[in-house]
């Protein structure tokens, strides 16, 4: 057993103080290319609006020149609708009486990175990229300061949850542009190293016998890559559901109001990409569960007592088979299949938090 650091823990507890407070700057980058985003394209919509109108004024022409003149002018206005954004689709519904002719308008459903420049997003990744190298060193530095993986307790599990989450948006960035993702991303983030220094602050120790197992390592290592997916698809999820608001207000021809979203692609791309995650992160939680089981017959001689982490986990797994079962056969999709991707992520939360806290059981005395 390697003896406890203090000096490596108190370095630890000062990176992720700097990671948040790094992380804090990278939100108001990412909320700040949405805000600026939005301005710009609605800017672009009145001079596509104003083009479109000049196209369809009567104009005396020469006869059989007139028909390709006007086709000519209006294909012109149309690449000009759609060519600003760099990677924007053709509006998805006509805005009756609007200022804006393109309202409808969703970033393309491939989610391929596009020829536009968006200075405040490229900022946003940067810092989040710095971010994520000082919670790096502050996860090693609390593995040093107490010996082991850094996940032995709620403090541990929060903060290097937080860690993976980001660094799995920040990989996905590499071949997506889910930048529209970064406030929700790296907001909850913040919110985790909020969370796991008021409330769930540990100092650095020794883990108490019954955890002292190479199954700690693998069982939950599993469980935090599983939970970082789920986070990233429930910020998906949520997107889901106020895309598709929105774009059921343009169709009924209601007037857009959340002009940001046409960064976010439309709906069904959104849940589609959701559900591949989804389906990742479930072949991940399967493990968990498999893994804790046999972990929990090495320590108290059975596979499953019906404690209630035991249990909510169990719950977990059954809410995201049930997502998945649903969609692929039951023809679940929309926002129904959105909502239960919500349900399904509130349920992992509930386990790590509440579960641990007013639940007493065997896992009580892990934190975890």
């Amino acid at each position: 057993m390697f003896p406890i650091n203090e000096t490596m823990g108190q370095y630890s507890e000062l990176f992720m103080l700097l990671a948040a407070g790094t992380y804090t700057v990278a939100f108001i980058a990412f909320a700040w290319d949405l805000a600026k985003s939005s301005k710009m394209l609605r800017a672009v919509d009145l001079k596509a609006a104003e083009l479109s109108g000049q196209a369809t004024e009567p104009v005396r022409t020469p006869v059989g020149v007139g028909a390709g003149a006007s086709a000519r002018g209006v294909d012109r206005a149309d690449a000009h609708l759609s060519g600003p954004v760099g990677r924007a689709e053709r509006p998805t519904s006509a805005v009756s009486g609007g200022a804006s002719a393109g309202a409808g308008q969703t970033a393309d459903g491939s989610m391929r990175y596009g020829g536009e420049r968006r200075a405040p997003a490229r900022v946003a990744v940067a810092l989040t990229v710095l971010g994520a190298a000082i919670h790096a060193a502050g996860v090693i530095t609390r593995a040093l300061g107490a010996g082991r993986v850094p996940w032995g307790n709620m403090y541990e599990f929060l903060t290097t949850g937080a860690f993976v989450a980001v660094a799995v948006f920040l990989l996905v960035l590499i071949r997506r542009d889910l930048r529209f993702l970064g406030t929700f991303v790296i907001g909850l983030a913040i919110i985790m190293l909020v969370a796991a220094s008021i409330a769930f602050w540990t100092p650095v120790g020794h883990l108490v016998p019954a955890l002292q197992s190479y199954w700690l390592i693998i069982h939950v290592s599993i469980a935090v890559m599983s939970s970082a997916l789920f986070t990233l698809t429930f910020a998906m999820s949520a997107l889901q559901l106020v895309q598709s608001h929105r774009q059921k207000t343009i169709a009924a021809g209601g007037a857009d109001k959340l002009g940001f979203m046409r960064l976010v692609p439309n709906a069904l791309s959104l849940e589609n990409l959701s559900y591949r995650i989804n389906a990742i992160a479930f072949v991940g939680w399967t493990f968990t569960l498999m893994f804790g089981a046999i972990w929990a017959e090495k320590a108290w001689g059975r596979f499953w007592g019906w404690d209630t982490k035991e249990v909510w986990t169990f719950v977990i797994w059954v809410v995201y088979a049930g997502y998945l079962h649903a969609r692929a056969t039951r023809g679940w999709t929309g926002t129904r299949a959105a909502w239960l991707s919500i349900v399904g992520y509130l349920c992992v939360v509930f386990n790590f938090t509440i579960v641990n806290q007013f639940f007493n059981g065997l896992h009580s005395y892990s934190g975890l």
